[in-house]
């Protein structure tokens, strides 16, 4: 056996191994005779990644939403915390970064003056943006929290009006173009943006994966409802920061060690 087939199959061990433990994490309430939280609404799929295919998309990482003095941060606070959401966004946007995954952001619309005068139908979300100035235009709020400003080479697709990042963007076409097929998801809020980006990503043919600590809600109910109940219908599987790290890093060991 030479030494490239060596470190192949090496690598592969490794990373069969790292995908049995995430499936292992999926099934662990099952086995331990528990009922699952999504009994009854899908089985989960062990997730892959193939860095050809895959990309990191982060929603909504503005300083309103996940940063103190944030106009929303005081409502997911206890929740953000509790789940180290944001540590947990950094950590699976800077695997995806050493890895060299494609990097897309979905950004909701940021207020501007005479936004929603006009509309003959304000949507009860859009209220609350035009009513808060949520993410207003050339304020901090309305800013990237600056751990999460992209890279070069990092795409932001057009601002949502509403909560999915597909609706009346770009988003759809971008990753088309540069051959995405499946979405790692992390972001805000979870019954929201993410849940309505994740039904769209389905609608559209993607395959999801939505990292469950990497997102918050203002309430664990809130969170219950997204991530236990209706995303699991949507999403090939809803996994931990430390079990799609551990998949991005067997899927760039595996690249790394067949060129």
């Amino acid at each position: 056996m030479d030494r490239r087939t060596f470190v192949e199959l090496a690598v592969a061990t490794t990373a069969n191994s790292l995908l049995s433990r995430v499936a292992s994490a999926q099934i662990a309430p099952k086995a331990q005779g528990v009922v699952p939280t999504t009994a009854g609404v899908t089985a989960m799929n062990t997730p892959t990644c193939d860095k050809s295919n895959t990309a990191l998309l982060v929603v909504d990482p503005y300083n309103d939403f996940i940063s103190e003095g944030g106009k929303i941060w005081p409502r997911i606070k206890a929740v953000a915390e509790a789940n180290g959401c944001v540590p947990n966004m950094l950590k699976v946007l800077n695997a995806a970064r050493a890895a060299k995954l494609r990097v897309f952001y979905a950004m909701h619309h940021r207020y501007r003056p005479g936004d929603y005068e006009t509309w003959t139908y304000i949507a009860p979300i859009q209220r609350a943006t035009w009513q808060h100035k949520t993410f207003e235009y050339g304020t901090w709020g309305g800013e990237f929290r600056a751990e999460f400003v992209p890279a070069p080479g990092e795409i932001v697709a057009q601002e949502h009006w509403c909560s999915s990042g597909f609706a009346n963007t770009d988003l759809d076409l971008q990753l088309k173009k540069h051959g995405i097929h499946k979405l790692i998801v992390v972001g805000l809020i979870a019954h929201t943006c993410i849940e309505a980006t994740v039904r769209f990503a389905a609608e559209l043919g993607y395959d999801v994966t939505v990292v469950r600590d990497a997102t918050a809600d203002y309430t664990e109910e809130m969170m219950h409802a997204a991530l236990d109940i209706n995303i699991p219908n949507y999403a090939s599987a809803v996994v931990t920061t430390s079990q799609i790290v551990a998949l991005i890093s067997a899927a760039n060991m595996m690249d790394n060690a067949v060129r």
